[in-house]
């Protein structure tokens, strides 16, 4: 632990900050897993397309998980180390997919995003002027996820207005 480090952190017990950021470290593994595997059963047009975002999505997540982990590390805790943990510390859940369609796929993922924009906001305002270190890299965090929002949701855009032009087209 740096003991140096760790002597900035103002108006805040760093054990509040390490239980925060283990819900966002279970939040960042769910959501991979589920980018990775909505990856694997995602089906109909565009597939290819929302495969990469999604592929893209889950790189993106997993390095969130490590950035996190090892701000939990410097801080003197120890990250989840057993994935049970996940689903008892997760503030945005796991659905697993039961509709494998792209635009059902992209739905799920925009109500993730929406979720862990949610969650990285919130810690934001609990951290800022009492750990600037914690803070800034959950503001870059959550600028990924704003990020990914919208990419998911141009995406689900353009295939849902395809599909109704096309739609409209054989009537």
């Amino acid at each position: 632990m740096a003991v140096r480090g760790n002597s900035i952190i103002k108006g805040i017990e760093i054990s509040e900050i390490i239980n925060l950021l283990n819900k966002a470290y279970a939040d960042e593994w769910l959501a991979y897993y589920q980018y990775f595997i909505e990856s694997k059963v995602t089906k109909g047009i565009m597939k290819d397309a929302v495969v990469a975002e999604l592929t893209l999505h889950a790189a993106d997540e997993l390095r969130h998980a490590t950035m996190v982990a090892d701000r939990i590390i410097q801080l003197g805790g120890t990250p989840l180390l057993n994935p049970q943990e996940w689903f008892k510390q997760t503030n945005c859940g796991y659905d697993a997919p039961t509709n494998f369609d792209v635009v059902a796929i992209l739905q799920d993922s925009i109500k993730g995003e929406q979720c862990a924009i949610s969650t990285y906001s919130s810690i934001a305002d609990i951290l800022k002027d009492k750990d600037i270190i914690t803070y800034n890299m959950v503001s870059q965090i959550l600028a990924d996820e704003v990020e990914h929002e919208e990419d998911l949701q141009s995406l689900h855009d353009d295939i849902s207005e395809f599909v109704d032009d096309l739609k409209k087209s054989m009537q």
